[in-house]
């Protein structure tokens, strides 16, 4: 049984038939929950906000503009400034 948090991870099939509130509410606390069957995962549940900030990342991913700033920032070539400043 995996856990995260304090927050149970892994159910069976057998345990989302039985307690399908229960499972959901692992998802919405913002764990990936992922259900088995024989030992095998079959399906991930997670929150709707956790995939709007999946979706979200993999938006910005695909953003040459942003990939580009990326590497400058990792090459030291990028600048901050104070959000005051602007």
């Amino acid at each position: 049984m995996r856990q995260l948090f304090g927050v149970k991870t892994t159910y069976t099939v057998r345990e989302l038939q039985r307690d399908t509130a229960g499972v959901v509410r692992s998802a919405e606390s913002g764990a990936l929950v992922t259900v088995t069957r024989h030992e095998r995962p079959v399906v991930h549940l997670i929150s709707d906000e956790r995939l709007g900030a999946l979706l979200e990342t993999l938006e910005l991913a695909g953003n040459p503009e942003f990939v580009q700033a990326v590497a400058k920032l990792k090459a030291g070539q990028q600048k901050f400034r104070p959000a005051s400043t602007l």
